[in-house]
């Protein structure tokens, strides 16, 4: 349960009782009575201030005075309170100092003497060298007697830039805006649209003067929808049954089964790992597992199986033990908030900084991962490009003030069998690690509006509440939040941010919903219609189709926020369905295909090329759920790889793999020399290959043939046939000079050719 606030720090128990400092030379009446809270004998006053104060005072106006004053009016003035005011910092008065934050308790705490002592960007002065040592270190002095000034810099302040209100045009900023819906453009070529994202596409095709590729040929159609929704490619039988199946309804069916197939979760959950930050251990030195995490990856797994719909799926990874507490399905969901990485060496100075970073990491993470907004800028300001303030942010984040990592044991998997599992939650046992020996309290009952996100610096106690420009039609925080029930461990605040999130009418669901709907058409085609999948901000790039977005974002909510009608929608269109031929004409027009004019090839990702490689040998397990492992040898699916921070699968990161610490909605693509060192020269690759030479055992043609089915999934050409031949020979000819018997080096030569198969273009790209 929240137990009383600490107490405040010293360092943030700054004078409060500074009238004196501007008019230190002005006496208080001397037969004022002493305060009744004082906490300085009386016989050590003088004049209402204490004798040590008035010391401090004197002492650090005479540094002011003598070194201070000068240095600043010099170095600093002309762009800090003089003509200007740059960063928000203004010196020219004490007061405008102390509002900047820029000033703690001593030199150590002070932003100030960091920039100046060139400890922390930016160095100042700007275009001047480092402060002497002497002046930095009246400058320490001067800080730790309370920094006072004898009188303003100027008489004519500069005013800073004035504070930021939020205005009806940043409401109506695209991505913010309600939804509207948005009617298909009417198109004269009836005959090329099959969905009606087609007509959106196709009317700015028309526009542009380019035309859509035709329909690619069903072994390409069939390859990319397994990999698309799968992950896996498809085996020679299910290629060859497409391709001879004369229902013209074939391919729609393909994709309802391949929606309908457990593998699909497997597929999509990891897609959802990477903007979830998910990892299984805490990262930092220490890097303690998580033994118990995996559950929440395979959560996500049975959601996506089960076509959760997406609003539910929201709301429970924010708060499902609140929304839904007898399900543990909806307790497994709240990892999402507790994955982030968390150092377990900490002293008792750093406990306070550490708990603010972690509720940091659960802002700017839903920010991301659901808004698209990238809210962790507000933490030390007003963010500088989107609508979101420094109180916008604290506001929000003090919704989570009291969720800890917590272990709870449930019948998730329904099979009988309770199991510890790795949630967030309140009012529980927290997870244990290494601080708690220092007593490391886990959470503080309150948030603070902090000053430049500075744990020392705090202001007002931090209210819960929500992003004010994602907030419509006059509501305020009390429409989404409800008393907690009776009994209750929780504060329920997190359950208000789930509703608020989620409402398309009043809240934050218009902009979740095209979010949502943009990382969907980009792990379908590549790319976003905003290519930017974590930022819908101004700094962000603007969709290429912005009614072809809003008309998508309508469909998904109006038809109860269900993903796999929406994966249907766009794999049967036309658009999705046309070959990735190269034109020049059209590339002259639109070479970076933003109109969509041909189906954008593009390498497998790091768990498709792995997972590929053991599916075409042979040797995948398909088991579904349970705990994961580094071994990157074992034939599961690379889903169940255990992800450790220090420690990450160095095949997978060749590839581009995310390193697990903050959300990732795009991984890089790379094309670099170690990867293919690794198809060459990896125990894995050549355990495949040997595996797949083993499935084609026979005479040469016979291994010509069956190799190019099951890697390929196709019969070669006469030109490929005659060149894996000669290959063959060749190679068996060589291991026949090593010694090798007939048998042995024939063998090897299998084994050389699949190896190749497998490292082939083909097989690592989608087409």
């Amino acid at each position: 349960m929240p137990s009383d606030p600490p107490p405040v720090p010293a360092r943030v128990v700054l004078v409060l009782s500074i009238a004196f400092v501007l008019t230190v030379r002005v006496p208080l009446p001397a037969d004022e009575p002493p305060k009744p809270d004082s906490k300085e004998p009386a016989s050590q006053k003088a004049g209402g201030v204490s004798a040590e104060h008035a010391r401090r005072q004197q002492e650090g106006l005479k540094l002011f005075k003598e070194q201070i004053r000068p240095v600043l009016v010099k170095q600093c003035l002309r762009c800090h309170g003089g003509k200007r005011v740059d960063g928000d910092v203004n010196l020219a008065t004490r007061e405008l100092l102390f509002d900047s934050g820029m000033v703690g308790e001593d030199a150590e705490s002070s932003q100030l003497y960091a920039v100046i002592a060139h400890e922390s960007e930016p160095h100042m002065p700007k275009d001047g060298e480092k402060l002497s040592e002497a002046a930095l270190s009246a400058f320490r002095q001067w800080i730790a007697n309370e920094a006072p000034y004898d009188r303003p810099l100027t008489d004519q302040p500069a005013k800073g830039p004035p504070k930021r209100q939020l205005t009806e045009a940043e409401r109506n900023y695209w991505a913010f805006r309600p939804l509207q819906p948005v009617a298909p453009p009417r198109l004269e070529n009836p005959d090329q649209i099959r969905t009606p994202i087609d007509t959106f596409i196709l009317a700015r095709q028309r526009d542009a003067g380019v035309a859509i590729n035709p329909e690619a040929d069903r072994r390409t159609l069939i390859r990319r929808a397994y990999f698309d929704l799968l992950g896996l490619p498809p085996t020679a039988e299910a290629v060859e049954a497409f391709v001879a199946d004369d229902d013209p309804l074939a391919y729609e069916k393909l994709i309802d089964e391949l929606l309908r197939s457990p593998h699909y979760g497997e597929r999509w959950a990891r897609h959802w790992m990477d903007v979830a930050r998910f990892a299984e251990s805490h990262g930092y030195e220490q890097d303690y597992d998580r033994k118990t995490a995996y559950v929440y990856r395979d959560f996500l797994i049975r959601a996506f199986n089960e076509d959760m719909p997406y609003d539910r799926f929201v709301r429970w990874q924010l708060a499902g033990d609140e929304l839904a507490p007898d399900n543990p399905m909806a307790w497994a969901a709240t990892g999402f908030l507790g994955a982030c990485a968390f150092p377990t060496q900490l002293t008792e100075a750093e406990f306070e900084s550490a708990r603010y970073n972690e509720l940091d990491d659960m802002v700017s993470t839903i920010g991301g991962a659901m808004l698209g907004l990238s809210l962790g800028c507000a933490r030390c300001h007003d963010h500088k490009y989107d609508p979101v303030f420094i109180p916008d942010y604290f506001r929000l984040a003090a919704n989570f003030s009291t969720a800890i990592r917590t272990e709870v044991t449930m019948d998730f998997y329904g099979d009988g069998k309770p199991i510890p599992m790795l949630v967030t939650s309140e009012g529980l046992k927290p997870e244990k690690h290494h601080a708690d020996a220092r007593g490391f309290p886990h959470f503080y009952p309150q948030t603070y509006i902090l000053i430049r996100g500075d744990v020392a610096q705090k202001k007002e106690v931090a209210e819960p509440g929500y992003l004010p420009v994602l907030m419509r039609g006059g509501k305020d925080v009390d429409y989404w939040r409800r008393p907690a029930p009776p009994g209750a461990k929780t504060r329920h605040d997190r359950a208000g941010v789930a509703r608020w999130m989620t409402d398309v009418q009043y809240g934050a669901g218009n902009l979740l919903a095209r979010v949502m709907v943009n990382r969907l058409w980009q792990h379908h085609f590549g790319e976003g219609i905003v290519r930017t999948p974590n930022d819908f901000g101004l700094q962000g790039a603007r969709p290429t189709h912005p009614q072809l977005l809003e008309y998508l974002a309508v469909d998904l909510v109006h038809h109860g926020w269900k993903l796999k009608r929406l994966h249907r929608l766009i794999m049967t269109s036309a658009v999705y369905r046309q070959s990735s031929a190269w034109d020049e004409r059209r590339a002259s027009v639109d070479r970076e295909n933003r109109l969509w004019w041909r189906f954008p090839a593009r390498r497998l990702e790091a768990e498709a090329v792995r997972d590929s490689l053991l599916a075409l040998s042979g040797r995948l397990d398909r088991t579904l759920y349970g705990p994961g492992s580094l071994d990157v040898t074992r034939p599961r699916r690379s889903i169940y790889l255990f992800i450790k921070r220090s420690k990450l699968v160095p095949m997978m990161m060749l590839f581009d793999w995310p390193e697990h610490l903050v959300s990732i909605g795009r991984r890089s693509r790379t094309t670099t020399a170690p990867q293919a060192l690794f198809l060459m020269n990896h125990p894995l690759t050549r355990a495949c290959a040997e595996a797949l030479a083993r499935r084609i055992d026979g005479d040469v043609d016979t291994v010509v043939t069956g190799g190019f089915r099951l890697a390929y999934q196709r019969r070669p050409s006469s030109d490929e046939r005659v060149k894996a031949v000669e290959f063959l020979r060749a190679q068996a000819q060589r291991y026949r000079e090593e010694g090798r018997n007939d048998k042995e080096a024939a063998r090897r030569a299998r084994v050389d050719w699949c190896q190749m198969l497998l490292a082939s273009h083909e097989c690592l790209y989608i087409e």
